[in-house]
């Protein structure tokens, strides 16, 4: 057992090989259950909210309740970290994850069911965001970016696993779909036994001031927002009462945030941070990555269903060449970062084969061949697995390793809300043009929209043979133009990556200036602790 010397004189003793190996096989079971969440009621949704006589406003809140806690509260897990124990908090957000799983798979009604997902959401927030902070508690950045691609691997698993698990769940009929929130708890449940066992980490315990009006103001700010975007052209109009009232509701709440934490003692948020370049640049970045990454890809679900007529089984599979191309990009730019130090030149190239990803996916329409649309996949895949990841190792680099966790949150903080912005926008989008090309091409049919719809999710298999391609057609169309519209965000967001100056990855856990400045003194009550 080593002991943790006072901060700021020397680094923190690095874990070998075999030691992280261990403790990564635990939280790379804790970032499964994260991912395994959402992918896994995808496809058992319309069942779910049927069985429970849910409405469509229902059926969104089941979706945005977890986006909306999730992105909240990964700010504040951060900052938590950098506070206390870093593995008594990955378990406690398994044990919160787990809690939310157990009342979702016993909902007796949506309104249950909706609560259960927001705290489920709280559960996945955290694990989202100290996985990452864990492992740059272990590994130098230099060593970093290897470990970094198994994440991007659990990732790609979790995502063709997850809708195929889920549609096996719903068609298994001694099972049924209250086992698709089951089935992570047992997961969850070896994840903690592992970390417990394998995870052992320097902490220092310490009198804090816990910044509770800060968290409130930031998760309620935020709160707000994305309830707009996430609700506007659904529940109201866009542009209505109801959208400037919470536009100003949550600028304020965020305003006030700032003010709040530039006095606070241990702000959620440090706003030094933004006094660096590579954070602000990355963080702005991860904002525009998600717009593009979530808004677009999110899609990809409804075009193969719904212009080419897939199961959802089998549409979940036609996105295997873009899972597989980040699973390889991610791998191989981590070991590359690893053996070379350099970082900068693989963001960029990821950043441009994003753009050129979402220009190629432009192209799509009903009629595409689906090897083109695999090779389309496969490049915005490798350029995801390029960014991804390594905004993060960019950010880390650049902290000091007091501020590692709110540090590492804000990447994933950023490209979540990023994401909720583009799903809600771009889908906004779609809707408007699909229900525009039904309605003239039912026009051209003789059949009046009204009579013959548009404006909801169809049933091909219900449709007359004329009526069915006219609305292939509208979905293959619109999707291919969706992919067209995340491309400017795609743009900013590679400006700003060649925006970022490289610095050399440093060897150390502490950085240079963390390592050669004097000791503070212990403040009264601080206790050192060892390796735990």
């Amino acid at each position: 057992m080593s002991t943790l010397t006072a901060p700021g004189t020397t680094d923190v003793p690095q874990m070998s090989h075999r030691q992280v190996l261990e403790a990564l096989s635990g939280l790379l079971l804790a970032m499964f259950v994260a991912m395994l969440s959402s992918t896994v009621v995808s496809n058992a949704l319309p069942i779910i909210v049927a069985d429970l006589e849910g409405t469509e406003s229902g059926y969104t809140w089941v979706v945005v309740a977890t986006l909306l806690t999730l992105t909240a509260t990964t700010p504040i897990w951060g900052k938590l970290a950098d506070l206390f124990s870093k593995k008594l908090l990955v378990q406690l957000a398994l044990l919160i994850y787990v809690i939310g799983s157990f009342i979702a798979g016993f909902a007796p009604s949506m309104g249950v069911l909706i609560g259960a997902r927001a705290l489920q959401g709280v559960g996945v927030g955290g694990l989202t965001a100290l996985v990452q902070i864990v492992i740059a508690s272990m590994v130098s950045p230099r060593e970093r970016g290897r470990y970094f691609g198994y994440l991007g691997a659990v990732f790609a698993v979790a995502t063709v696993s997850g809708p195929l698990i889920g549609g096996l769940i719903v068609d298994t009929s001694w099972l049924g779909w209250r086992w698709c929130f089951f089935v992570g708890v047992p997961v969850a449940a070896v994840a903690v036994v592992v970390l417990q066992k394998t995870l052992h980490l320097p902490t220092v315990r310490r009198d804090v001031s816990i910044d509770y009006l800060g968290a409130t103001l930031i998760a309620s700010g935020v709160s707000v927002l994305l309830i707009w975007v996430s609700l506007a052209g659904h529940q109201f109009e866009w542009v209505s009462a109801i959208t400037v009232l919470m536009i100003l509701g949550g600028l304020l709440l965020l305003a006030l945030a700032v003010l709040v934490e530039a006095r606070a003692a241990e702000p959620v948020i440090p706003l030094h941070l933004f006094r660096n370049r590579t954070i602000s640049l990355a963080s702005a970045a991860s904002l525009m990555v998600g717009v593009a990454m979530f808004g677009s890809t999110v899609f990809l679900a409804q075009y193969f269903q719904l212009s080419r007529g897939m199961s959802p089984t089998r549409a979940g599979l036609m996105t295997l060449p873009m899972v597989l191309g980040l699973l390889a990009s991610s791998i191989a730019t981590g070991r590359l970062i690893a053996r070379y130090g350099r970082w900068k030149v693989y963001l960029v190239a990821g950043g441009t084969l994003m753009t050129l990803g979402l220009l190629l996916l432009s192209r799509l329409d009903h009629q595409t061949p689906l090897v083109a649309a695999g090779a389309y996949m496969t490049v915005l895949g490798i350029g995801l697995g390029a960014v991804n990841q390594n905004l993060v190792l960019a950010v880390q680099n650049s902290a000091a390793q007091r501020d590692m966790g709110v540090a590492s949150s804000l990447a994933a903080f950023f490209r979540t809300m990023g994401g909720s912005i583009g799903v809600s926008a771009l889908g906004a989008v779609l809707g408007h043009r699909v229900a525009q090309q039904v309605s003239t091409g039912l026009a051209g049919l003789g059949i009046s929209p009204a009579k013959g719809g548009g404006s909801s999710i169809p049933d091909l298999d219900a449709l007359p043979p004329a009526v069915r391609e006219v609305v292939v057609t509208a979905y293959g169309d619109a999707i291919g133009h969706i992919f067209l519209l995340a491309v400017p965000f795609c743009l900013i967001a590679l400006a700003c990556i060649v925006a970022i100056r490289e610095t050399p990855l440093r060897t150390t856990l502490a950085r240079e200036d963390e390592l050669t400045a004097p000791a503070p003194e212990a403040p009264e009550g601080a206790e050192v602790a060892g390796v735990r």
